[in-house]
């Protein structure tokens, strides 16, 4: 079977991944980071829901698999150079961070240091109970 055409559009790195950032559809706020390979990105477009490349895992990662907080796919875009991807998404139950905040990114420069700003909506340890699951800091939810 031949590869889809957008595959070709896109440059992959020298082992197969491009980042993809995640935004909410609605807020336009940045969740998150990941990595897409043409597997995950092709499984995102067939499920209708963010599916990413795990480095650390070494595997498609299915966000939410374990916390439930799943994205459910609006579009893709891919930028001018074709190198980075944008989804747009909805993030059920709000919480994009395996820390339990809306955004990965909550820390800005606050002068000489990055500093937590955004509030926790849910601990970690209430997402992630059960034993084998991402932890905290683990860097794959």
């Amino acid at each position: 079977m031949n590869p889809p055409p957008w595959t070709a559009q896109v440059k992959w790195s020298a082992d197969g991944l491009v980042p993809a950032i995640a935004q909410d559809a609605r807020s336009g706020r940045v969740l998150m980071l990941a990595w897409m390979n043409a597997e995950s990105l092709a499984a995102s477009l067939a499920e209708g829901r963010a599916v990413y490349w795990s480095r650390s895992r070494g595997r498609l990662w299915r966000k939410g698999e374990e916390s439930g907080h799943i994205q459910r796919l609006q579009e893709v875009r891919l930028d001018c150079d074709g190198d980075a991807l944008l989804l747009q998404v909805e993030q059920v139950a709000g919480i994009a961070c395996h820390t339990g905040r809306e955004s990965c990114f909550f820390s800005p420069l606050q002068g000489d240091r990055f500093v937590a700003v955004d509030p926790v909506l849910k601990a970690a340890s209430e997402i992630y109970e059960q034993p084998g699951s991402a932890k905290p800091g683990s860097g794959v939810e």
